[in-house]
């Protein structure tokens, strides 16, 4: 981000430090305020990487997701990263177009995302398949290592936690509860509702 900022005059680059830090700050708790405050690094730094990619991050938590696409869409133009792709899919769900987001889910190579992102991205195709009736497909699309691997952590949990709740809406109810189960044995974190979901099922 410094590096970045570093091509803007001083003034610029203090005034769009500061949107960007506030943008951080408030994208979970107020996200409207967090894209208004990225919206106004762009005034001064929209040929930025980092700030479009803002823009596109508290666009989403937004629920504008039209912006969001545009935003990232240009966040990856220039810096050529990957890591926006779920966001974007998921944007095109949001828009109720989960058949584009699964062209853009399939348009990346998928040996040059990490891990986290990867599995993101299997969260969202999976949640396209769903979008589109497809259970048993969505089903499949998170049954890879990642699902039955024995590391933890958040991408774990989540995609456990998401294959879960698919099976839950099959009604395989028992299945569904031991994927609960070991989505909240993954979530060192305790970033998802897994215990919960678990309890509820009984």
């Amino acid at each position: 981000m410094r590096r970045q900022l570093r091509t803007l005059s001083k003034t610029a680059a203090d005034r769009v430090a500061k949107h960007l830090v506030a943008a951080g700050r408030l994208m979970e708790e107020d996200p409207e305020a967090a894209l208004a405050h990225a919206n106004a690094a762009r005034r001064d730094g929209a040929r930025l990487g980092v700030v479009r990619e803002a823009c596109g991050l508290t666009a989403y938590a937004a629920g504008r997701f039209e912006q969001a696409l545009a935003e990232l869409r240009a966040a990856r133009r220039l810096t050529g990263s990957l890591e926006y792709v779920p966001v974007m899919a998921d944007s095109e769900r949001g828009l109720g177009r989960p058949e584009r987001a699964l062209e853009l889910a399939a348009s990346v190579d998928r040996s040059e995302l990490d891990p986290a992102t990867r599995a993101e991205l299997l969260i969202v195709e999976s949640g396209a398949r769903r979008d589109l009736g497809q259970a048993a497909a969505a089903l499949a699309v998170l049954d890879g290592p990642e699902l039955r691997g024995r590391s933890t952590g958040t991408s774990v949990a989540r995609i456990r936690y998401a294959y879960a709740d698919i099976l839950e809406e099959l009604g395989r109810l028992d299945e569904a509860a031991e994927w609960f189960a070991r989505a909240a044995a993954a979530d060192v974190d305790e970033e998802t509702d897994a215990e919960e979901r678990l309890a509820a099922l009984g």
